[in-house]
């Protein structure tokens, strides 16, 4: 049987960074890590492509050698995913689907033969047995949560590794939080669940061994769930692994109290991490104390973010507008917040409520959805009704990124970080494709661009400065353009 693993287009959004990715050359940031992991779990005599729409197209060629598709997906792809399987039934195909995508909603895809949710690892196994058999039920899905110290290390052999940005790594699954408006304990649980070193330190060798030398994205909700086994076992064995191989450096996302560990924001610097995401949300403590983000509560979360760049991880920080408690002054609020704090990779969205959240259950409850979310961050709208009047919420959030965003506040931004920025080491060589995004962002920002002033104003303080930066400022300064980018294109018209 041939199989095709089809993974649909992201929408043009703030995360899909294609308009920073052209200047290198790159297609997308990462491939789809759920799908190679899939892979190594279906028959080995089964031909098995992957087909990641967002660096290559689905020609009739590939449909014409397939016997099946697996398709998989997150909201925002939703209408993608539909035409990848309109176009999977035209071609007589039969279609199995899995993802966040389908496991909330799968009802709305009657065209789908099969329906493999939740979590692989558990519900793929018997969907094969009963295909084999000639019984194959339409949904398998279950409560349960596997144990990823039985999945397989993905196969990267079936992505073409030139085309993405970056690699992506899976370590753990779930968080130990509970925020009202995430859906991650929903999928994935409460209780963090972790595969061995061993296994992080096998997957390491097989991207080494194929070649990959660049950066390595620990997809993981919260790397830090489990304190103990990263400090204790694998934060020791990847420091030990970067001195006998090295050529990767990481990148992850991490709850705020990260910066309470001095050992350990130790450990993962000379590991060879060098950023994180942090899901900052708000400013205002009514914010936090509404949505149940008590990791954030009664802290400096300033002082935080500047402890975490001091110590060398650029802190990429979610911010949030349109809680209950928040009245006009957060708009403003947000702003201080982010352009004091130094965070370049500022990402705020708009409150929307997603299906297994407590919020949407909150909120449906009282009334107040008014349609589902499509997990789309490109847009000024939510799909809920707001305390604040939905006209003021809307216009804030537009005075939010019209500000941030701006070249004058973005350029200022990129400054803070860089006086607080403290790496471990510099990179000592530089990549071909980094060396074509260098001087493509000189002609793009520093000849063509409007920004061109600010631009050059930065580079050189950078030069005289901090010299060493001067790769961590020019790939900002490239986000820069791909945010104002999105702005200009899908919501400041």
């Amino acid at each position: 049987m041939n199989i095709l693993l089809i993974y649909p287009e992201f929408p043009d959004t703030f995360w899909s960074f294609k308009h920073a990715l052209k200047l290198a050359h790159k297609r997308a940031s990462s491939p789809p890590l759920g799908l190679l992991t899939v892979a190594p779990l279906l028959p080995a005599e089964w031909g098995k492509r992957l087909l990641d729409l967002n660096v290559t197209r689905l020609t009739a060629g590939d449909l014409a050698w397939a016997d099946a598709v697996f398709v998989s997906a997150m909201l925002v792809q939703k209408e993608a995913a539909r035409q990848v399987i309109a176009r999977a039934r035209q071609a007589g195909l039969k279609v199995i689907a899995g993802g966040p995508l389908f496991t909330t909603d799968y009802a709305q895809f009657p065209e789908v033969d099969h329906f493999v949710l939740n979590e692989g690892e558990l519900t793929l196994p018997p969907f094969l047995d009963d295909l084999a058999r000639g019984e194959a039920r339409r949904v398998y899905a279950t409560p349960d949560f596997a144990d990823i110290g039985s999945s397989p290390v993905p196969a990267w052999e079936l992505a073409d590794q030139r085309r993405y940005a970056a690699m992506s790594l899976q370590y753990s699954r779930g968080c130990p939080f509970q925020c009202e408006f995430c859906n991650v304990t929903a999928l994935f649980g409460h209780h963090p669940r972790i595969k061995s070193t061993a296994q992080v330190i096998a997957e390491l060798d097989r991207l080494h061994a194929q070649g990959w030398r660049g950066s390595v994205f620990f997809v993981d909700d919260n790397f830090i769930g489990n304190k103990k086994h990263l400090k204790g076992e694998l934060l020791p064995a990847l420091i030990e692994w970067q001195r006998s191989r090295g050529g990767f450096s990481f990148y992850t996302e991490a709850s705020i109290n990260l910066a309470d560990d001095e050992e350990l924001i130790a450990m993962m610097v000379e590991a060879g991490f060098d950023t994180v995401f942090i899901g900052i949300e708000t400013p205002d403590e009514a914010g936090l104390a509404e949505s149940g983000k008590r990791q954030n509560q009664s802290r400096d979360l300033m002082a935080d973010v500047k402890r975490l760049q001091r110590a060398g991880l650029q802190v990429q920080g979610g911010f949030i507008v349109g809680f209950d408690s928040d009245t006009p002054a957060i708009f403003q609020s947000q702003i201080d917040f982010i352009q004091k704090s130094g965070i370049v990779t500022a990402m705020v969205g708009l409150l929307n409520a997603l299906p297994g959240t407590r919020l949407y259950e909150r909120l449906q409850r009282e009334g107040r959805l008014l349609a589902d979310s499509s997990g789309d961050n490109v847009s000024a709208s939510t799909n809920i009704i707001p305390k604040m009047s939905r006209e003021s919420l809307e216009e804030g959030y537009k005075f939010i990124l019209r500000t941030i965003y701006s070249p004058e506040r973005y350029y200022q931004r990129l400054k803070a970080f860089l006086q607080e920025f403290r790496p471990a080491k510099a990179h000592s060589t530089l990549s071909f494709h980094y060396k074509l995004a260098f001087f493509h962002a000189l002609y793009r920002l520093g000849i063509l661009g409007r920004e061109r002033l600010q631009f050059w104003k930065v580079m050189f303080w950078t030069l005289f400065h901090r010299p060493r930066l001067l790769r961590q400022a020019v790939t900002l300064a490239i986000y820069g353009y791909h945010f104002r980018t999105i702005c200009r294109r899908y919501i400041l018209r």
